[in-house]
């Protein structure tokens, strides 16, 4: 099972990494290689998902926990 997420916004320019087993989620400084290749679908608008089976972005952590979703 994954332990390691990394996560782009639309709109946001930079990737972050959630790391699952330790709690954290950081902003990923460089990307390279086929992540460096993935990313850059992102500027035309593609996404790339792959062993994610739910993903929302919403405007704020208060509407996760009330059970909101953004529409």
């Amino acid at each position: 099972m994954a332990k390691v997420v990394v996560i782009g916004i639309a709109g946001e320019p930079g990737l972050w990494v959630a790391d699952l087993g330790n709690g954290t989620v950081r902003a990923l400084g460089s990307v390279t290689g086929d992540l460096a290749s993935v990313n850059a679908l992102r500027k035309p608008g593609s996404a790339f998902v792959k062993d994610v089976d739910l993903a929302v972005a919403v405007s704020s952590a208060d509407k996760v926990f009330s059970g909101h979703v953004d529409s």
